[in-house]
């Protein structure tokens, strides 16, 4: 299981990359695989503010669909528009390629609440 330790976790299985205000968003590598092969990602928030935990869109798998949860508070900045035509780059380069959407954080100090690498670990088993 790839959980790269730069990162920083939600619960819901999303993974942050912080780059000055900025925080980069998509699934985990767990998720991709217990979700199975992605079909379509849904966003349709790019330019709302949204709070943490809040729902952001939606991710459509061949047997599920499933919710996209806000790490921190913010406004969606940007939306991965490349997943339109190839929502599969999410199951392939997770980390990469397969990122979502891009936050303008409203409140930095809420990526101290989120979790590591190791206690990402520890809650996938």
């Amino acid at each position: 299981m790839n959980i790269p330790a730069d990162l920083k976790y939600t619960k819901d299985h999303e993974w942050v990359r912080i780059e000055g205000d900025t925080a980069i968003v998509g699934v985990t590598d767990f998720a991709q695989k217990e979700l199975g092969d992605i079909v379509y990602v849904e966003i349709e928030t790019e330019g709302e503010e949204i709070e943490a935990e809040e729902v952001f869109g939606t991710i459509e798998a061949v047997k599920t669909v499933s919710d996209l949860f806000m790490p921190v508070s913010g406004t969606v900045a940007k939306f991965n528009n490349d997943l339109e035509g190839a929502p599969e780059t999410v199951n392939s380069d997770p980390y990469g390629a397969g990122w979502m959407i891009k936050i303008t954080m409203s409140d930095s100090s809420q990526v101290d609440g989120l979790l590591s690498a190791d206690e990402y670990q520890d809650l996938i088993g």
